[in-house]
Order: structure tokens, then C-alpha cells, then sequence
């Protein structure tokens, strides 16, 4: 099959080994889970009431860019290697780069405004309706889609603005900016010591915002006097610091390390590790074992008595 000379080369993760193809097997059953888990939160929070107040909204939200950020790669990843085609579309590399770095950044700041809104709920109970009410909330996340898109703009802008010569091939499975910028025959020194300053602060800023809030909502549970209070905060904070946890360390892995110490291999690892399988485990982490999710999906499904759901 003939490859138009414009169009770029995805090497992919996987081969047709017998090991590989039960890898992918194993991708597209996550991919399915993460599909249906995501779905169903945004559907349940939307159509179920006692689910509308912006701790919801802001699940709500995670839900949609998890499920966005699946659907950027996967099918492209998935019907290449079952077509046995690698080529990528000037175009439609273009647009995974620009829903790719925008679902990133907005992820980012979106996690950080679920941090402010816990710290608020936690150390000031009494004013939470004042200050996380429905249009500061909007703001806050109309904010994260917004700076998390402008980024995609930029990076996009400079891809297309670039020549590139040679090879290709990008070695991973979907277009990576990084990856894009070792094939360009441009100076990209200047974009690549700006691009990590962008890095820099769209991860270590609402990393920073996220550790100050928990510092001191640690501080507030430790002084409860109600021990089911302290237990139900705990819980709730677990759940986000581990979502936290999953997503900062591997975006720090990927795009805070020297340029010398990458690796294609630990590159793809890594990379499947927070655009496929995270947004499956978040929505399981952080919301089918809320009560009040679990009393909604029973409403839906018409059923009396709320069931806790997976496990």
C-alpha cells in the first residue's frame, strides 16, 4: 500500500507476536471499560439531581476529558495495527497533538481545582456555597478547558511551522510533539526550552496549588472530634491524591526528564500507562465507590436498593 510521501509513520507498541497480540486484546478491553465507566459517570451526574453541585460537576468533567483523551488515541493506535497500516495524515496527526496537549493541560489545572474545592469544603464548611457556588465553579472549569486548549494551539502552530526531513517515523502510537521535534530539520532549540517552561508550570503550578490545599486539609480532618466525618474525608481526599498520584508522576516522567535520558521504549510505556490506562482506573478510583454515585445508578437502573458497585 502506498504511504503519500507528506503523511508521517506510527511504529506502534505492539507487533502480531503471540504475546503482543493478547497486550492488545488487553488494550482494547481497557479501552471498552474506560469507554462505558466514563460515559456512564458524565450520563449519571447529569441526569440524577442529588448529583448537581460542583464537586459532581468537576467529576462530571474529569469523566468527559478521560473519555476524550482515550478516544484521541486508542482508535487510531487500534485500527492501524488491524489494518496493518502505520501512516498518520499531516491532518490527523495535527489533531492529536492539539486534543492530546489540550485534555493534558486541562486535566492539570482541572485536578488542582478539585483540590481547591475539597480544601474548601473541608476547612470552611460554612461558606462553601459562597465560595465554590455554580458560577465561581463554571469559571474554574471553563478556565482549565480554556488555558488546557490555548496550549494545544501553540503546540500545533509550532509543529506545522516546522520542516522536516528524512525519516518519518515516530516511534510511538500516536503523534507526540516530542517525538515530532526530533524530525524536524528546523532549529527547535527556542520551542523546545519553551516548551519545557510551559511544562514546568502547567505541571508544578497546580501540583503546588494541590499540596498546599492538602497540607492543610490533613490538618483540618486530623483536628475533627467526628471520627465518621474524619473517615469520610479521608476517603474522599485518598481517592483524589491517588488520581493526583497516577497522573503527576507519569506526566513528570514523560516531560521533565533531560532530553538525554529519554528512551522511545520507556517513552511508550509510560505514555500507555496515562492516556489509556488512567482514565480507566480514574472514574473506578474516584467515583463507583461513592455512595452517592452507587444510590444514582440504582436509580437509574429502577432498582430499590442501592448496591455498592464493584466490589
Amino acid at each position: 500500500m502506498l504511504i503519500p510521501d507528506s503523511d508521517f509513520i506510527l511504529t506502534g507498541i505492539f507487533s502480531h507476536a503471540p504475546t503482543h497480540i493478547f497486550l492488545f486484546s488487553l488494550v482494547l478491553g481497557i479501552f471498552t471499560v474506560a469507554l462505558l465507566a466514563n460515559t456512564i459517570m458524565v450520563l449519571l451526574i447529569y441526569l440524577d439531581t442529588r448529583l448537581h453541585n460542583p464537586m459532581y460537576l468537576l467529576l462530571s468533567q474529569l469523566s468527559l476529558m478521560d473519555l476524550m483523551l482515550i478516544c484521541t488515541t486508542v482508535p487510531k493506535m487500534a485500527y492501524n495495527y488491524l489494518s496493518g497500516r502505520k501512516s498518520i495524515s499531516v491532518a490527523g496527526c495535527e489533531a492529536q497533538i492539539f486534543f492530546y496537549v489540550s485534555l493534558f493541560g486541562a486535566e492539570c489545572f482541572l485536578l488542582a481545582v478539585m483540590a481547591y474545592d475539597r480544601y474548601v469544603a473541608i476547612c470552611y464548611p460554612l461558606q462553601y456555597p459562597n465560595l465554590m457556588n455554580w458560577k465561581i465553579c463554571g469559571v474554574m472549569v471553563a478556565s482549565s478547558w480554556i488555558l488546557g486548549s490555548f496550549d494545544g494551539i501553540v503546540d500545533v502552530a509550532a509543529t506545522l511551522s516546522f520542516s522536516y526531513c528524512g525519516s518519518r517515523k515516530i516511534p510511538q502510537f500516536f503523534c507526540d510533539v516530542s517525538a515530532l521535534l526530533s524530525l524536524s530539520c528546523t532549529d527547535t532549540s527556542t520551542f523546545k526550552t519553551l516548551a519545557f517552561i510551559c511544562c514546568v508550570l502547567m505541571l508544578l503550578f497546580p501540583l503546588l496549588l494541590i499540596i498546599v490545599s492538602y497540607t492543610h486539609v490533613i490538618v483540618a480532618v486530623i483536628r475533627m472530634s467526628s471520627q465518621e466525618g474524619r473517615h469520610k474525608a479521608f476517603t474522599t481526599c485518598t481517592s483524589h491524591l491517588l488520581v493526583v498520584g497516577m497522573y503527576y508522576g507519569a506526566a513528570m516522567f514523560i516531560y521533565m526528564r533531560p532530553t538525554s535520558n529519554r528512551s522511545p521504549i520507556q517513552d511508550k510505556m509510560v505514555s500507555s500507562f496515562y492516556t489509556i490506562l488512567t482514565p480507566m482506573l480514574n472514574p473506578l478510583i474516584y467515583s463507583f465507590r461513592n455512595k452517592d454515585v452507587a444510590k444514582a445508578f440504582s436509580k437509574v437502573l429502577g432498582k430499590g436498593k442501592p448496591r455498592k458497585l464493584f466490589g
